[in-house]
């Protein structure tokens, strides 16, 4: 993973180093923990990383409940 990969993390976490990181690849979603970002990065395709987020909103939208989302679940 190049140290230019353009990583960004939810506006939520008020510039806090707890969180983890996201960056768009060509054809994934790479992952990695803001605290240790030379650690291990997670590599997702972009199918199941759009699936995770839908599935995390509609969890959070419905108080936390688990729902189907698009064949998976959240």
């Amino acid at each position: 993973m190049s140290d230019q990969q353009a990583w960004r993390k939810s506006s939520y976490s008020g510039g806090r180093e707890n969180c983890v990181e996201v960056a768009d690849l060509p054809g994934a979603t790479a992952v990695r923990d803001s605290k240790h970002p030379e650690a291990a990065v997670l590599a997702f395709p972009v199918s199941e990383w759009a699936a995770f987020v839908r599935a995390a909103f509609v969890r959070a939208a419905r108080g936390g409940r688990v729902w189907r989302v698009s064949g998976s679940w959240g």
